[in-house]
């Protein structure tokens, strides 16, 4: 009885919704590049906390040009329209697929494949990828296969916790960019230790879950998304509540902070570009020549490009950085650390006790 009362909750409804829906009618599906809803206000942003030359160097245009906003009635959550420069977004396609998932990063294909199979992920899926026909009995490539990455602090799926014997230096590039992004919406402090890359194709999902397995739970989560649109569901603080439904798009970038940050979020759908073409025009502008000297973006090759292409033809990538640790603390004091995580819990979800279900993405 309990079992079909949860499946029938609020949120598990509407999930299950959109999990079927074709994208036919957007209708109550909230649109932050064309924001009309009532319930969507301007964030304001810290407009002098990142100098241009940094926006620069992390691929961003000028704080001044952003486009943030957030919602009614969901005080933390911070939206941001497509912020990349021309070409920049192809930096990041290219290291979640080439860079960031080889050793000692972890994915999920090291869980039922050898080492020697998953050597050279990229490289045994290049010719595969470009070839690829329409048949569905086609086998899939390496990188089709891929469902997720774990940098910094790797999180274990299984126990839900970081730990500090599992972890590994986290990419300096996307240190760079989470750090402007968290100066930007008023985190100077923020700092990059963790990150989960969920890899998304059309038939995949994210369920129902909250983010609460870091150690300092009052640090924002970044999320940056790449290639195809998806919709998100944000809800509230117990599942019974029916969540806001948005479309994300390639090149956006969400902030969960403050009471936003532990709601419930799910991803049941992931749709084709809403422009009609096989990838958003965001990702076919050629990159600046002018970027300056440190920059942090690298110009992606025409070869290497053609295959993050097709890949992203049929699927979405979405990075999301996370600081685990407050300054100063450490996995030894996990007394103080419990005792931090429910005062901000009772601070901000009014001592809610459902059980938290975050699970890998799945497929139909």
């Amino acid at each position: 009885m309990a079992a079909a009362t949860r499946e029938e909750d609020a949120f598990r409804r509407l999930f299950r919704f959109y999990r079927r829906w074709e994208g036919s009618d957007p209708t109550g599906v909230i649109d932050f590049s064309k924001p009309a809803s009532r319930q969507v206000v301007t964030y304001p942003l810290k407009l002098t906390s990142v100098s241009d030359q940094d926006a620069y160097r992390a691929g961003l245009h000028p704080v001044t040009q952003w486009k943030a906003y957030s919602l009614d009635n969901y005080p933390g959550f911070i939206y941001i329209n497509n912020p990349f420069l021309p070409g920049s977004q192809c930096h990041w396609v290219k290291q979640c697929l080439k860079k960031y998932i080889q050793k000692p990063n972890v994915c999920n294909l090291d869980m039922h494949m050898s080492s020697e199979e998953i050597t050279d992920i990229w490289g045994k899926s290049k010719f595969q990828l470009r070839n690829k026909s329409a048949s569905k009995s086609q086998p899939k490539s390496l990188l089709e296969k891929l469902r997720w990455v774990t940098l910094g602090y790797h999180y274990n799926w299984n126990s839900k916790k970081y730990s500090a014997d599992n972890h590994t230096p986290f990419p300096s590039d996307l240190a760079f960019l989470s750090k402007q992004v968290a100066k930007a919406c008023g985190f100077p402090s923020f700092q990059a230790e963790a990150g989960i890359l969920n890899y998304y194709h059309f038939d995949s999902s994210l369920g129902i879950h909250v983010d609460e397995s870091e150690l300092d739970l009052s640090p924002p989560l970044l999320s940056f998304s790449f290639g195809q649109s998806s919709v998100f569901l944000l809800g509230g603080l117990k599942r019974d509540e029916t969540p806001v439904v948005l479309f994300t798009h390639s090149g956006d970038i969400m902030i969960m902070s403050g009471f936003s940050r532990l709601l419930y979020h799910a991803v049941p759908k992931i749709l084709p570009n809403l422009e009609g073409k096989p990838l958003p025009s965001s990702l076919e502008l050629p990159l600046s020549a002018d970027f300056p000297a440190d920059s942090v973006i690298e110009p992606c090759s025409n070869d290497d490009w053609q295959t993050c292409a097709r890949y992203l033809e049929a699927s979405r990538i979405n990075m999301t950085v996370r600081q685990v640790l407050a300054e100063g603390q450490s996995f030894l004091s996990e007394t103080w650390t419990q005792n931090k995580q429910n005062v901000f819990s009772a601070d901000y979800h009014e001592k809610y006790t459902e059980t938290k279900t975050h699970n890998p993405i799945t497929n139909k």
